[in-house]
């Protein structure tokens, strides 16, 4: 068995017309927990080190501040330390990229300079609530940040209604994660969609791999990295756990998946949501 992922590598996706465009990673990113101590502070140093040690595990790219990292309770300036200190002791071949999405445009043109302004390297931006034409929201984040590459974030369990797709595919962005779980979305996607996609639900992990898509953005991956790569290689068995290992963490989140870490890598418990 291995944790090689032929598939991702040097493969075009069908329907992809774009075979030379250069994603923003391939694998298995990690959606980073953002680690608090028990009165619910930044432990700073933790959640580096945690950071650190997901990239000698395997990952190739690593998000802050994301919806796994307990964005809406960060300040900009915990935000931006989160993104300093790991830009600085992270190879540069890992991209380090940003959680920036908010209620609206202006907001996240503001969050989305200040993650810039530290270090990002891109921004994964949410879709806006309740919004139908999420065009003008992420033609004013490109506008204001035109060097920054765009991931587009569909999750309309975080965010309703999402993207459609027909939306995605005239969008500023250079690819997206989807979180939707939505298979048969997926496959839209990989038929119409000309930049880089990510699986946000590890439940589709080999579906990806099958597909040849970039690859993942996921919480779990926080756990196990290499049970992840499994997955998306098609191992069914990989799949399988990483899965029910979705399924306990999502449950009573953020609380689960901190539990789960401390047990397996002895990191702090404290959390400021739920």
């Amino acid at each position: 068995m291995t944790t090689e992922q032929p598939v991702q590598q040097g493969a075009t996706r069908p329907g992809s017309d774009d075979a030379s465009q250069d994603p923003l990673f391939r694998g298995i990113g990690v959606a980073l927990v953002t680690l608090f101590d028990d009165a619910g502070e930044l432990d700073l140093k933790a959640t580096v080190e945690h950071g650190a040690r997901l990239v000698e595990l395997g990952v190739t790219g690593i998000l802050v501040a994301g919806t796994t990292g307990e964005a809406s309770a960060l300040d900009d300036n915990e935000r931006a330390r989160l993104i300093r200190e790991l830009r600085a002791i992270l190879p540069s071949s890992i991209p380090v990229f940003a959680g920036t999405g908010q209620p609206s445009a202006r907001a996240a043109v503001h969050t989305s300079k200040r993650a810039i302004d530290s270090g990002a390297d891109a921004l994964l931006v949410l879709s806006p609530p309740r919004s139908l034409d999420p065009r003008p929201y992420y033609e004013a984040i490109a506008e204001a940040c035109p060097t920054a590459p765009i991931l587009a974030y569909h999750f309309p369990a975080a965010s309703s209604p999402g993207l459609s797709v027909d939306a995605l595919c005239s969008l500023p962005v250079i690819g997206v994660k989807d979180s939707s779980g939505d298979a048969s979305r997926l496959l839209e996607e990989v038929r119409r969609f000309e930049g880089a996609l990510y699986v946000g639900n590890p439940v589709l992990l080999a579906l990806a791999g099958l597909l040849a898509i970039n690859g993942a953005i996921l919480a779990v991956a926080n756990l196990d990295p290499a049970l992840c790569r499994l997955a998306l290689a098609g191992d069914a068995q990989a799949q399988l756990a990483i899965a029910e290992l979705h399924r306990v963490t999502a449950t009573g989140f953020p609380k689960a998946i901190k539990h789960e870490l401390h047990l397996r890598f002895g990191t702090p418990t404290g959390v400021r949501l739920g």
